[in-house]
């Protein structure tokens, strides 16, 4: 799920623009950040720690980061522990005594067999993370063409990854054969280009939205110009779908597709499957605040702010524990009684994964004078865990997958349980003739999964 940013461009403070779309994409990894720069000679030099992207930078160490080149990285961890050994950028020395800076989102479902191979080679990884494994294949595959290269090692990179590489005077974007995982680039008005997970990040620094990398695709950005390399044609497409329902911020753009939009029109379908009678329709914000205003203007019942958010507390659901997800919700969420009392409510999020959170918030505003609560979600059930990215790795961490929807019901605490339908789904966002990965609602996965865990039930990453 991780935040990837890169800029190439004249006399434009590369490290304070990556700073900036750092914070545009938080929203994507809150463990750690990290920025490198490449200055007007050729010098690297790199920042990165744990925490949040204001937490890892002061404005003394931006203003150390000077360059005209630069690559940023949010992560939010799978395969590799949340440590500062796993952060990100990572450096890539190469055979010709220079050097590449690499960020990746995604996740590799063979990395386990790739470090092996490397290892027996004799390679000392340093790392648990599977960008050094990515780091290193590209060192050894490189022959003065770092876009060579990285066409050479795709087909080893089994899973999902979007990838940003910055070398002297070129800035590369790659994304994988079924562009599972998003990247998009735009051009600055000076000259130049950014590179980011989602288009927001082109907004903050004044780059206008060229187009997305599209699937199989090498991008190689200078300050005079692109060029292209599709290295894979062969691959359906599979975007992650869970873009649309959680991960994008609701003022980017996927497919063309406003994501705000796509996820209002969730709501409004999800009354047409659902509906009830009620007196309000209160959010979980910030995840299920666009899909219920959708829902309100669908079923013409008024839409309440029934829970108040700590804006200073992070997303629950990417802290990596599960104690800290359950102490999240008691900092993060808290009841207006005055909204609730004695009212019929529709409680409404874009997902239930665990099912933990939803049933702490059903006992919170019936515990708040709420006198029926009907939980409805913008998005199908999860019933098989995520290998692409998404720290839901086992059948018996989720709900859907070992109860069914009236048992669900009863576990949460609510009166009706509703769910949007997958076939629904697709056509809200419109694209119903386009690709997607939707392996975590049905089970079936485009680029495989790890060996031996065809049913979901070890995988750890």
């Amino acid at each position: 799920m991780c935040g990837i940013f890169g800029i190439i461009g004249k006399d434009c403070e590369a490290g304070k623009l990556a700073y900036f779309g750092l914070y545009a994409l938080q929203h994507r990894g809150q463990e750690s950040a990290g920025i490198a720069v490449i200055d007007e000679q050729g010098a690297l030099r790199y920042h990165k720690g744990m925490g949040l992207v204001p937490q890892v930078f002061t404005e003394n160490i931006i203003q150390g980061l000077p360059g005209n080149q630069a690559i940023g990285h949010v992560r939010y961890s799978t395969t590799g522990a949340s440590q500062i050994q796993n952060a990100q950028p990572i450096l890539v020395p190469l055979p010709d005594h220079s050097a590449a800076v690499l960020a990746h989102n995604g996740n590799l479902i063979n990395t386990a067999e790739l470090r092996t191979e490397l290892e027996a080679d004799g390679v000392v990884l340093q790392t648990t993370s599977d960008t050094e494994i990515i780091g290193c294949l590209l060192a050894r595959h490189y022959a003065g063409d770092p876009v060579a290269a990285l066409a050479a090692i795709a087909p080893k990179l089994k899973g999902a990854f979007s990838l940003v590489l910055m070398c002297r005077d070129k800035l590369i974007g790659m994304r994988d054969p079924y562009g599972i995982r998003p990247l998009c680039f735009g051009q600055l008005v000076n000259g130049g280009y950014v590179l980011a997970s989602e288009s927001c990040a082109l907004d903050i620094t004044g780059a206008a939205l060229v187009r997305e990398v599209q699937k199989g695709e090498i991008v190689a950005l200078t300050v005079e110009g692109a060029s292209s390399l599709v290295y894979d044609k062969t691959r359906p497409a599979a975007l992650c779908i869970f873009e649309y329902i959680y991960f994008a911020r609701p003022d980017s753009y996927i497919q063309g597709r406003n994501v705000y939009k796509a996820r209002e029109k969730f709501g409004e379908l999800l009354f047409q499957e659902h509906p009830v009678e009620a007196d309000a329709v209160i959010p979980v914000p910030d995840s299920g605040i666009t899909a219920a205003v959708g829902f309100a203007k669908a079923s013409g019942i008024p839409y309440e702010a029934g829970l108040i958010k700590n804006r200073y507390v992070g997303r629950t659901f990417i802290n990596p524990s599960q104690i800290m997800r359950e102490i999240g919700v008691r900092l993060k969420l808290n009841p207006l009684p005055e909204v609730l009392q004695g009212r019929r409510v529709v409680l409404l999020d874009d997902s239930i994964v665990r099912g933990t959170t939803s049933a702490k918030l059903v006992k919170l505003l019936r515990d708040s004078g709420a006198r029926e609560v009907h939980f409805r979600v913008s998005a199908p059930p999860s019933v098989s865990p995520c290998y692409y990215g998404i720290d839901t790795p086992l059948k018996s961490e989720l709900i859907a997958a070992n109860y069914s929807v009236p048992e669900i019901c009863r576990k949460l605490g609510a009166d009706t349980l509703g769910y949007l339908s997958l076939k629904t789904l697709r056509t809200a966002v419109g694209q119903e003739d386009c690709g997607f990965c939707q392996g975590c609602f049905d089970g079936l996965y485009p680029a495989g999964v790890p060996q031996g865990d065809e049913l979901g039930l070890v995988y750890k990453a």
